[in-house]
């Protein structure tokens, strides 16, 4: 019983990480891209292991021998041999009731039944994946927020005036540290999922950023002026001007923007990097 169980665990968890890397982009939720070679090779090696332990527990309880506890043929309880010559070669001594002759029932080998408890998360996995990282986790006190990068060159913007799509990350660069100020009044294209304000009904352009994982998560927000903060979570593609506050170019500049236009879009497929947005068949 107890190798059952195992087995089941080994087997439950194994494809549920082979359901969330190789079938789906569920694992994107959770971890970087480049790992998924690791998660697909760990899913692989616990269901050969499910698989084996199961194999082994059937073995193994083909070659048991029927009687290795039976007691009738041994005459301990016999009631015709009950003499006292028999009660003399301790047929009944200490020995025996040590060996587990007068065992009530209680079956050892067998697993406790919490053990199945143990199954529910790997069940998770198949069934019901954990909710992604969003508004709560950008807006928590205890989420870090991701450095500034340095930089001391900036490329030219392209000629045309149609809005740049940028990341928050480059936004937030050009906009603290470009000394030649290309952004003054020039539009961008941003992209990311609404986080609420607080109190002041305001609300920011978030993007949540995997170092590896999501335990090692920083978030990147803009402030957005304009329009009525969207309900959280709402992935928008967002098209404004840099709302002047503080001085451009240097620190003192705000990571904040005009809302001209926006509108709702599907989650990307890299949501969880600050790179420009990857849909389905892009």
């Amino acid at each position: 019983m107890r190798r059952t169980v195992q087995s089941t665990l080994l087997l439950l968890t194994g494809a549920g990480l082979l359901h969330s890397s190789l079938f789906t982009t569920l694992y994107l939720r959770y971890v970087k891209e480049g790992l998924r070679p690791l998660l697909v090779a760990s899913g692989v090696v616990l269901i050969v292991l499910g698989v084996m332990n199961l194999v082994l527990e059937v073995r193994g309880s083909g070659r048991r021998l029927p009687g290795g506890h039976d007691h009738t043929g041994h005459g301990h309880m016999d009631p015709g041999h009950m003499d006292d010559d028999h009660m003399g070669h301790g047929h009944m001594d200490d020995d025996h009731m040590g060996h587990g002759h007068m065992d009530h029932g209680h079956d050892h080998s067998r697993a406790p039944k919490v053990a199945w408890l143990l199954a529910l998360p790997a069940l998770s996995l198949l069934i019901y994946a954990p909710p992604a990282l969003g508004a709560y986790t950008a807006s928590h006190a205890s989420t870090k927020s991701a450095p500034p990068v340095r930089q001391t060159r900036f490329d030219p913007l392209p000629a045309s005036t149609a809005p740049v799509p940028m990341t928050l990350t480059g936004f937030t660069n050009r906009v603290q540290q470009d000394p030649a100020k290309t952004l003054s009044g020039r539009a961008v294209q941003l992209t990311g999922f609404v986080t609420p304000g607080g109190a002041d009904g305001g609300w920011y352009l978030t993007r949540i950023i995997f170092t590896c994982c999501a335990a090692d998560s920083q978030t990147v927000k803009l402030r957005m002026y304009g329009p009525e903060a969207p309900p959280a979570n709402t992935w928008l593609s967002v098209t404004g001007t840099w709302h002047p506050a503080g001085a451009l170019g240097t620190k003192s500049a705000a990571a904040a923007l005009d809302v001209h236009e926006s509108h709702p879009v599907a989650q990307p497929i890299n949501a969880y990097t600050d790179d420009l947005p990857l849909t389905v068949g892009s």
